[in-house]
């Protein structure tokens, strides 16, 4: 019976990291691939940088709207900044919305730009 029972905390436990790992690899996944957009957007406006950041939000399903985050552009110097709750299974029976988010400062890069000597 002892151990019928340690089985069972550790399937939970089991189950509310793998839940757990989902969310923050989707996450992380999400938070650089805007990176990489930003890093990678000269010769894009505003509109369609934040459009690109949705696209990956939908990609990664991550539940981020353009009220979620703010974007702002001065020149090559681009600040992205957001949050967004997703909720996750932590037991079976029990779901927990966990917050996350980010701040992403890039300088874009120019790639048409010759490499400097």
């Amino acid at each position: 019976m002892k151990t019928l029972i340690k089985l069972a905390i550790v399937a939970l436990i089991a189950n509310a990291t793998w839940h757990l790992l989902v969310a923050y690899t989707a996450y992380y996944k999400f938070r650089d691939g805007v990176e990489s957009a930003t890093l990678y957007s000269a010769g894009k406006n505003e509109d369609q940088l934040r459009s690109r950041i949705l696209e990956l939000a939908a990609q990664f399903e991550v539940p981020v709207t353009e009220q979620n985050f703010t974007l702002h552009r001065e020149g090559s110097h681009i600040i992205v900044e957001g949050s967004f709750v997703r909720r996750v299974d932590l037991l079976p029976f029990f779901t927990y919305p966990w917050p996350f988010s980010w701040h992403v400062d890039t300088f874009t890069f120019d790639q048409s730009a010759p490499p400097a000597k």
